[in-house]
């Protein structure tokens, strides 16, 4: 009988399902050191973001040879060394279709939120505040989104926001999209310099670093609004933060974070900035689809 440690929470309903073949499931949450030892008895993880699935952890597992699936219940793969894993035989598999339409509306949202200055109003009204003179936003419609990365989030998100109004252009490191004919492919400086909003959809390469830094934010339009809900390290934070304080950047919605949970005071407090806790995949249909693609994969492995 296979056996697989479920590491962080997926959806209880998919747990029943892949109980149902005859596998053993261990659903807990161990400290590395922990992890370390009990994952020489699994055949299978199961990961969100909490558990790091790192070279050493992998080491660990190889000791008794007996860890064949990784599977991220997720789009990313920065907490799995995946291609180290494979050197090693190990399968690794995500969820890439699952959550995207949780993801891109939640840039969507991110987007008018910043635009309209819902984050500030909503704080000043519980302090009994009522600056309605002090909240003149702007519209969308008419405005050009750049998305940085052009995969299933971004073409969902593109197709949502030209329903909105909006002319999209996109930018990838690996040219252009076919079959994406309605939205326009730029490169990267077109698209810094001519974007009312900007919003990343990349994974983020520890050894490239960040994707927009200090050079970038200058070839940004005065007043240009940013989203990022794709990785925290994709955007440098100091630079981000000055920008902001300059007026090039008006205002910026983020999901991710250099370090999380972040500990920046300087991003925690910003009145530009709206925050929220790493929640783009965090609906009740993302999580339902994420736990049945497991279930799928899980089948089709073992």
């Amino acid at each position: 009988m296979p056996r697989i440690l479920v590491s962080d929470a997926i959806d209880k309903k998919s747990l029943d399902e892949i109980s149902k073949m005859g596998i053993e499931l261990t659903v807990q949450h161990y400290d590395i050191e922990t992890l370390k030892e009990k994952i020489k008895e699994y055949d299978g993880i199961i990961v969100r973001s909490a558990t790091k699935v790192r070279k050493e952890l992998i080491d660990a597992a190889m000791e008794t040879g007996q860890l064949k699936l990784i599977v991220r219940a997720g789009v990313g793969l920065d907490n799995v060394d995946a291609a180290y894993a494979a050197e090693k035989g190990i399968t690794v598999r995500n969820t890439p279709d699952s959550s995207k339409v949780a993801v891109a509306e939640l840039a969507i949202a991110q987007m008018l939120t910043i635009a309209r200055k819902l984050h500030q109003a909503n704080l000043t009204m519980k302090e009994g505040k009522w600056l309605k003179n002090d909240y003149q936003g702007v519209q969308i419609e008419g405005k050009t989104l750049g998305l940085i990365g052009f995969g299933r989030i971004a073409q969902t998100m593109a197709k949502k926001a030209t329903g909105l109004g909006m002319k999209v252009v996109y930018n990838t490191r690996s040219g252009k999209v076919e079959g994406n004919e309605a939205f326009q492919y730029v490169s990267k400086e077109e698209l810094l310099k001519t974007s009312d909003f900007i919003s990343l959809h990349i994974p983020y390469d520890k050894a490239a670093g960040a994707v927009l830094g200090e050079k970038e934010f200058e070839m940004m339009k005065d007043g240009v609004y940013l989203i990022n809900s794709a990785r925290g390290g994709v955007v440098c934070e100091k630079s981000l933060l000055q920008a902001l304080d300059s007026g090039k950047v008006a205002a910026a919605a983020l999901d991710v974070f250099e370090e999380e949970p972040t500990k920046n005071e300087a991003i925690l407090k910003h009145d530009k900035i709206m925050l929220s806790p790493h929640i783009g995949a965090s609906t009740y249909e993302a999580q339902e689809a994420i736990g049945e693609e497991i279930v799928k994969i899980v089948k089709d492995f073992f």
